[in-house]
């Protein structure tokens, strides 16, 4: 059986489970029961997903205390009454402006607030022995064009290595 997934305002098991494209983006939001029906979620037309994303600010004074610092975006001037409209930020800098508040928003929708990149590790692999043998194949040109055949030698070896190199890893 699967994990059970945790409301993103009050922690209890989470049974409504919400998906909202905005601008070609997915965003999910998991709620329980009584969170939902106190965010209006049975009435389609009362809610937005931009303001689930907040958990409670009653929950903690510090909660409350620290959302009440991030009235604007120094650098823009974007509120946080506008990201709870619209979901969206205002510049790179309200990344920074609005961290406490998107930390807790993506804290349960991710494995964590940090990017990691859209590549696969293996890709990357993959791609490294690649651009290795693209240059040593360059390298062996030049070595032939100057006429160093123990070097071409060395650079072919090498290049035959990796590629079985390459070979087993795609077969295993």
């Amino acid at each position: 059986m699967g994990k059970s997934l945790k409301c993103d305002v009050c922690d209890k098991i989470a049974t409504v489970h919400l998906t909202q494209i905005i601008n070609n983006q997915i965003h999910k939001i998991d709620l329980c029961e009584s969170c939902a029906e106190e965010k209006g979620i049975t009435n389609p037309d009362g809610y937005s997903l931009a303001d689930l994303l907040v958990k409670s600010e009653d929950a903690s004074e510090d909660a409350a205390d620290s959302l009440e610092s991030l009235d604007e975006c120094p650098e823009c001037g974007y509120t946080q009454k506008e990201f709870k409209k619209t979901g969206r930020l205002g510049c790179e800098q309200c990344y920074e402006t609005f961290r406490p508040l998107l930390s807790r928003a993506l804290d349960g929708m991710h494995r964590g607030d940090q990017h990691k990149g859209k590549v696969p590790e293996e890709a990357l692999e993959r791609k490294s022995y690649e651009d290795r043998i693209s240059s040593l194949e360059g390298d062996l040109q030049k070595a032939i064009a100057n006429e160093q055949y123990e070097e071409a030698a060395q650079y072919r070896d090498e290049i035959l290595e990796l590629k079985r190199s390459l070979e087993a890893e795609e077969t295993a």
